[in-house]
């Protein structure tokens, strides 16, 4: 019997269904700060550069493990397997009706030096790259071919997110300094 080439049923409708609806659940974001958009878009881009082939649903709670050296995103959470399986358990993670999302790192990975140095190091890299564009719209994420389809999807749905966010708050074609100064400048009015 020969193999489905579409085993995930990922035709041009489908395509376009996911698309308009993860672009209709960015519609209604409130507006942000540069510093929310900032620890958001790094958070977001953590578990979205993990791998995962499955379509995310807001308000769910994954789980967010690591092994032989890659990070992997699931459904099925550490009480349902062992750490043999999936690794070391990084945390727990939660995709907001805004796109973006969160991740509670777990206790064993919130202990563990080496892991906490090199997202250190990870988010140095970020902050010095948001600082270095001449809008911080340019730090939103773009097409990636080295994402699957949910994970290119979602990033998509992130990047209109955070750009609605930030159009909305006006700071899109702002540079990181002038989106930075406003909320010094917002601090000093009150």
């Amino acid at each position: 019997m020969p193999e489905n080439p579409n085993p995930q049923g990922k035709g041009l409708v489908p395509v376009l269904a996911t698309l308009h609806e993860t672009r209709a659940m960015a519609a209604a974001v409130p507006p942000k700060h540069i510093e929310q958009i900032s620890h958001e878009l790094f958070t977001s881009l953590f578990v979205l550069e993990s791998e995962f082939k499955f379509r995310p649903v807001p308000d769910r709670s994954y789980w967010l493990y690591r092994k032989n050296g890659r990070f992997w995103l699931s459904p099925v959470g550490p009480h349902e397997w062992g750490p043999e399986i999936y690794g070391q358990l990084i945390g727990e993670c939660e995709l907001q009706r805004d796109m973006t999302w969160t991740l509670e790192l777990s206790e064993d990975a919130a202990g563990d030096t080496d892991l906490l140095a090199w997202l250190e190091e990870k988010k140095r890299r970020f902050d010095r790259e948001i600082e270095d564009v001449e809008a911080v719209e340019d730090i939103l994420p773009g097409y990636r071919a080295e994402f699957g389809f949910y994970r290119r999807a979602y990033a998509f749905a992130l990047a209109h997110s955070l750009g609605a966010s930030m159009d909305k708050s006006g700071i899109r074609q702002l540079s990181w300094k002038q989106a930075r100064g406003l909320i010094e400048d917002n601090t000093r009015e009150t």
